[in-house]
């Protein structure tokens, strides 16, 4: 996810908590809102309560990943907010979180010719 695709700034993401449409899942939440970009804009929140530091990042981390694999309909501004369980989750469990989740938003493209990479 580069500079360009991540959401930055307090008032972008208070915006999207306020009218973005939530949809919810085990170890993600997710906030959806219309941006009129030609690209989509990605942000993570996770709290203090999710473990230390370390636990927040690699959660993070493996998320960040997830979402570099998906296929994303340009447009959007998405803001994931981890809940407790993916702590301890692994890889493949956020990646099928995220894609559940992103699929129910609707956002997800539709890749041409199959998986991309």
């Amino acid at each position: 996810m580069g500079k360009l695709l991540r959401l930055h700034g307090r008032k972008a993401f208070d915006q999207v908590f306020r009218r973005g449409r939530v949809y919810r899942h085990e170890l993600v939440m997710l906030r959806v809102l219309a941006n009129g970009l030609p690209h989509s804009r990605v942000g993570l929140v996770v709290s203090k309560r999710l473990g230390k530091a370390t636990v927040r990042n690699r959660a993070k981390r493996r998320l960040r990943e997830a979402l570099r694999r998906l296929p994303l309909a340009p447009g959007w501004d998405l803001v994931f907010v981890l809940r407790q369980p993916a702590a301890v989750a692994d890889y493949w469990q956020m990646e099928r979180a995220a894609r559940q989740v992103l699929a129910r938003a609707g956002v997800l493209a539709q890749a041409a010719g199959g998986e991309e990479s």
